[in-house]
């Protein structure tokens, strides 16, 4: 019974230092398979401007669009449509689940 207890105890042990030695290094996340997440910041307030150009309420899509943009940091190119080149950017809703991001 007192191996048993011991390798228990040194077996806890070893994952609380794995856990404690994980936790001092920096997270390293690869953020090349998807578009979600681009490292370097961008223009939002030049993306959205794009983005909201045609809109027939600019001033709202600029808003809904700079936040969006200021989570994700990500603006599907074009005017509209285009979602798939920022999952992020498309799978944010409302509280009223309707899409959030023009």
């Amino acid at each position: 019974m007192g191996i048993s207890k011991a390798f228990v105890v040194s077996f806890l042990l070893s994952l609380f230092l794995l856990q404690l030695v994980q936790s001092f290094q920096p997270n390293q996340v690869d953020n090349t398979s998807t578009n979600e997440y681009p490292s370097t910041k961008i223009d939002c307030k030049g993306s959205c401007a794009a983005r909201c150009k045609l809109s027939k309420r600019p001033n709202l899509c600029n808003r809904a669009c700079g936040t969006c943009c200021g989570r994700c940091n990500c603006v599907p190119p074009g005017t509209s449509g285009n979602y798939e080149s920022c999952a992020c950017y498309a799978n944010m809703t409302t509280r009223g689940n309707k899409k959030k991001c023009p």
